[in-house]
């Protein structure tokens, strides 16, 4: 009598993430004016949206985050002379290219249009094919439930929530793997706090006014400064499930929470809606109007970064410094202080530099990987080094100037007492600007610059003696 089939489920299961979530994040990606056309689509039935979905994308699937543990369990099974039966919920098109890509399965049961193969349509097609008791099943979720029961063994990886109790009915689970538990730091990489230190530029303007002693002022600093960062958060979460594709190509953004399979693109899509409305709500409730204006701007504008303007020459970098910009405009906003000229301009010069300074970096590290085309959906190519050295050399150098001619504007000379002492800070700004750029030319620019600058022992000291010079001015 030949062995019971080995069937394996795909989406959670043998893939640490659902090809559903998958196709439609691609999809929004690549269509974002078409966004809500799958909500048309699912209208029409499950099995339409996603035969839709399959046949609008292009999904590489050599990239997605497959189970180790359920690969071997896989391995194992073929050893023993088993045949191997993929039985998903996902669109055939899909499945059928898993299956030609990880060449482990002698037949592959999929989602058609007639069929929206999940749950008790499964058990049922299983059945008929191998007879109750007839198979052994792998799943991970509570549409499982009625295959395990029909099942003559059940394996279960990494159970959904509310499964772990289900399953307690059964008497025919054989193993348990929980190979991918998500964790609070998961969650701290996804929302990345560490980025919540560039907005610190959201204090500058109250520094700026000397208003650093003012308690009501500095507590809506602080407000603006959290408002700020959940709603960064938020865009973060999503730009990262927009960038699935693109992430998993780099050697190290590969292992971000949701690329890696980690966090579930279902929990992102969870959790932005939820940090947006949690910093718009706290906005509007706690802090002038304008700022909640402004908030909605950086949202804006990052929400089209991401969608369009990241993968656009030079409107990607000048989004950047726009995007650094905005953070000291919401900090006036919030106190409801004038911004000076002199430091909008200071801001777009210096960041548009350190923006460079990144796409710099990206592009030296994929020359050194062989890369001589078009890299992470960016529109700059490794021959563009130089152009792109020089244009951030000259932006940098300029805010120079700008700090330059703001020691003698009118009302700098009202605001401090010694303001020709400011000037010790050009020396000292033009200092780090080389050095960065130096360091990024020699291939020592591994991170965002403005994060490398949070790190660096020296930039720490140069900042420290920058702002000595401002108070000594005063």
């Amino acid at each position: 009598m030949p062995p019971r089939p080995f069937v394996v489920d795909l989406d959670g299961t043998l893939l640490r993430s659902d090809l559903l979530f998958e196709s439609a994040m691609a999809f929004v990606r690549s269509n974002p004016w078409h966004c809500l056309k799958p909500l048309v689509w699912l209208c029409r039935g499950k099995a339409f949206l996603k035969e839709q979905l399959a046949e609008a994308t292009d999904i590489d699937v050599t990239l997605l985050p497959f189970d180790p543990e359920v690969l071997a369990m896989i391995e194992e099974q073929r050893k023993q002379g088993r045949i191997i039966v993929l039985a998903t919920a996902s669109h055939h098109l899909l499945a059928m290219r898993i299956a030609e890509h990880l060449k482990v399965f002698d037949d592959v049961l999929a989602t058609s249009l007639e069929c929206n193969l999940s749950g008790t349509h499964k058990r049922d097609l299983l059945v008929a094919l191998y007879g109750e008791s007839g198979f052994d099943y792998v799943g991970n979720a509570l549409d499982d439930l009625p295959i395990w029961r029909s099942a003559e063994r059940a394996y279960v990886v990494n159970p959904l929530p509310g499964v772990g109790l289900a399953i307690e009915s059964l008497d025919n689970v054989v193993e348990v793997v929980r190979s991918g538990a998500t964790n609070f730091r998961d969650w701290y990489k996804a929302i990345r706090i560490h980025q919540w230190a560039k907005n610190a530029l959201i204090f500058v303007p109250l520094l700026a006014a000397h208003q650093i002693s003012n308690p009501l002022l500095l507590l809506h600093s602080l407000l603006a400064f959290v408002f700020f960062g959940l709603c960064a958060s938020g865009v973060y979460v999503l730009n990262d499930l927009l960038d699935l594709e693109d992430d998993r190509r780099h050697p190290s953004k590969r292992n971000r929470p949701f690329a890696s399979g980690r966090l579930s693109i279902k929990s992102g899509l969870a959790a932005f809606p939820c940090l947006l409305f949690i910093s718009f709500a706290g906005a509007w409730w706690w802090l002038p109007r304008q700022f909640a204006a402004v908030l909605a701007t950086y949202y804006v504008l990052t929400l089209i970064y991401s969608l369009v303007l990241k993968r656009i020459m030079a409107l990607d970098v000048i989004a950047l410094a726009l995007l650094y910009t905005l953070r000291i405009i919401a900090g006036g906003a919030a106190l409801e202080l004038e911004l000076t000229v002199w430091m909008l301009a200071f801001s777009m010069f210096m960041f548009l530099s350190l923006a460079l300074v990144k796409r710099y970096a990206e592009l030296q590290a994929a020359l050194r990987n062989g890369i001589t085309g078009k890299t992470g959906g960016r529109d700059y190519y490794p021959a563009d080094l130089a152009m792109l050295s020089s244009l951030g050399a000259a932006s940098g150098y300029l805010s120079v100037m700008v700090l330059a001619l703001y020691i003698h504007d009118n009302a700098t000379i009202a605001l401090y007492a010694f303001p020709r002492m400011i000037w010790f800070a050009c020396p000292l700004l033009l200092f780090w600007i080389t050095r960065i750029w130096m360091l990024t030319h020699r291939g020592r620019m591994n991170d965002d610059p403005v994060i490398f600058a949070l790190r660096d022992r020296l930039s720490l000291a140069m900042g420290a003696m920058f702002g000595l010079i401002f108070w000594l001015a005063a």
